[in-house]
């Protein structure tokens, strides 16, 4: 068995669960310390279990919990080499024996999971997704990027569970509020993907036997959870997809844990 469960998802911090009921990983650490060992409480789990964190990239709402849990737990950091240098240069009291940097494309396990990792484009070090496997069961989490990859497609193949990116709607975004050099970065090749882009990585998943979708990382001013969810399922019923009887479509809260999804 293979559980996930997103606690935090966009802009303002990120940080999912994933567990084999043994062994219990987060990706990324971008919401406070407290918020963290609240939810892994609520959910039966002693923080002090904790296996590891996975650490996407170095930009705060990824990370921004991590300085204070890693003094509170005892817990290793995986980040890939580029990212691990940079978590260094802005974590003064993060040591590097408390890290394992590995080069994206790596494969490792910790406990009874599988890691499988990948490089994503994204205005950063050393951006990694990861993928994660027990019992034969897939999750992908893959978030931030400005373009779907070859890389990208292999780290999510056959994955069972998918949590992919659906940052805004460019249209919202281009007529926003943002100054330009902000709408530029999010809209370029290394920013983020849009409702559209993420619906045709989600389709592909889906062809390929993807059968529950969370979206994440919705910006809060530029989309709506509703906007997300009605272009992707969309494009999932216009290539014959039925919602809910071949592919689960859902999306993770911004601010609180989301439901758990059993793979």
């Amino acid at each position: 068995m293979l559980t996930l469960t997103t606690l935090a998802s966009g802009s303002s911090g990120n940080c999912t669960l994933v567990s084999d009921g043994h062994t219990h990983l987060l990706v990324d650490a971008g919401i406070s310390a407290r918020r963290i060992t609240t939810a892994l409480k609520a959910m039966d789990i002693d923080p002090k279990t904790l296996a590891g964190v996975l650490i996407t990239h170095e930009h705060s709402d990824h990370i921004s919990g991590l300085a204070t849990l890693t003094k509170q737990l005892p817990f290793p950091l995986y980040a890939s080499a580029g990212t691990a240098r940079a978590l260094l240069d802005k974590l003064p009291a993060l040591t590097e024996d408390r890290v394992r940097a590995f080069i994206p494309g790596d494969t490792f396990e910790i406990g009874a999971l599988g890691v499988e990792t990948f490089p994503t484009p994204h205005d950063a070090a050393q951006s990694t997704g990861y993928a994660l496997t027990a019992g034969g069961r897939k999750a992908a989490v893959v978030t931030d990027l400005g373009h779907v990859t070859p890389e990208v497609e292999e780290g999510i193949r056959g994955a069972h569970l998918l949590v992919a990116e659906t940052n805004h709607d460019p249209e919202w975004l281009r007529s926003g509020d943002y100054p330009y050099f902000l709408k530029e970065r999010i809209l370029g090749s290394r920013g983020h993907l849009s409702n559209e882009d993420g619906a045709r990585l989600i389709c592909a998943a889906a062809r390929q036997g993807v059968r529950t979708v969370v979206l994440a990382h919705l910006s809060k001013d530029n989309n709506t959870p509703q906007r997300a969810y009605d272009t992707v399922a969309m494009a999932l019923m216009r290539q014959g997809a039925e919602l809910d009887r071949d592919v689960v479509l859902d999306v993770a809260p911004r601010a609180a844990a989301g439901r758990r999804y059993t793979v």
